[in-house]
């Protein structure tokens, strides 16, 4: 029988035997999100449907989708819906994937150019299957988007190509995109069990070296808190990205999609958001986004006309 994604043990199997964590405490006031219903959010849903496409709004949950919706921004995933690693913070499913379609990069191009976008992010899942990551596959949505929405500026955030050569990251980055983001996710010491199949200075040297290769590019990593870390391990990971040359910084709270994921430790206070962002300009960042509801592609758009400005 073919698997059923809305059923959790057969989306994430490598979470089924798991001992459940206890519930998380209540979602404090500032985490809360009023439901949105709007136009402009049916019509965002027709066009990703219509399209036969993915989105990480839909797939990861985010508690930002009613708002992002009802102005039309989407954030694509491309590759299909099923992951090859098995982080575990993450809600997207787990398991084999299909073979990648090659007409997705079309479909996201005319899905974004029918919005009416000015800026997208697309991302993916894993796919260590693939020789090169799917780095091809991200080259081809990037040049089909310039072609049918030229006027669109473009953010990726790719995964970490950690079992491919350096040409899969050569390759993303020949196609030119505006942005390139990769999320750390979290601190060194807490990645053997949260990003258990990713390696920290992997990761960081991939972002370093995407600025290597294309200097004027804008690069773009993420955090969430709450996972277990130490306000000096964030501020030593912000060391870290800035050592990499990393223009942008995300940091928003984890949320636990489901008993049998990583276990919330606390929620983060808006205050403490607030002073880590201070800390993240003090330290050399063009632009950080440090709130609870942060997420990577969340007011995109807006962040990107503030890195332009902030570059000058």
């Amino acid at each position: 029988m073919p698997r059923d994604l809305t059923i959790p043990d057969q989306r994430h199997p490598e979470k089924a035997r798991r001992t459940p964590s206890a519930p998380p405490p209540p979602r404090p006031d500032w985490i809360r999100v009023a439901l949105r219903s709007s136009d402009r959010l049916a019509q965002t849903r027709d066009i990703v449907a219509s399209h036969g496409l993915t989105t990480v709004c839909q797939e990861a949950g985010c508690p930002n989708l009613g708002e992002c919706w009802s102005q039309g921004h989407a954030t694509m995933m491309i590759m299909g819906q099923i992951c090859t690693r098995g982080c575990t913070f993450c809600n997207v499913a787990t398991g084999r994937p299909d073979a990648l379609d090659p007409f997705e990069p079309g479909r996201v191009a005319d899905a974004v150019a029918r919005l009416g976008l000015d800026h997208v992010v697309v991302t993916s899942v894993d796919r260590d299957d693939l020789e090169d990551g799917g780095a091809g596959h991200f080259a081809q949505t990037i040049r089909a988007i310039r072609h049918r929405a030229p006027g669109t500026t473009i953010e990726v955030l790719v995964p970490d190509f950690l079992k491919c050569g350096p040409e899969a990251l050569e390759t993303v980055i020949a196609a030119r995109p505006d942005v390139f983001n990769h999320n750390l996710e979290t601190v060194p010491g807490l990645y053997a069990e949260v990003r258990p199949g990713a390696r920290y200075f992997h990761s960081l040297r991939l972002l370093q070296r995407a600025k290597e290769l294309e200097p004027r590019i804008f690069t773009k990593s993420g955090l969430m808190v709450g996972l277990g870390e130490t306000r000096p391990q964030i501020l030593q990971v912000m060391d870290d990205m800035r050592a990499a040359d990393v223009d942008f910084l995300t940091i928003g709270q984890y949320l636990q999609p489901t008993p049998r994921h990583h276990a919330i430790s606390r929620y983060v206070t808006p205050e403490e958001f607030a002073g880590y962002g201070r800390a993240a300009l003090g330290k050399g960042f063009l632009v950080v986004s440090a709130s609870p509801l942060t997420r990577s592609s969340h007011h995109a758009s807006a962040d990107f006309r503030r890195l332009r400005a902030a570059r000058g």
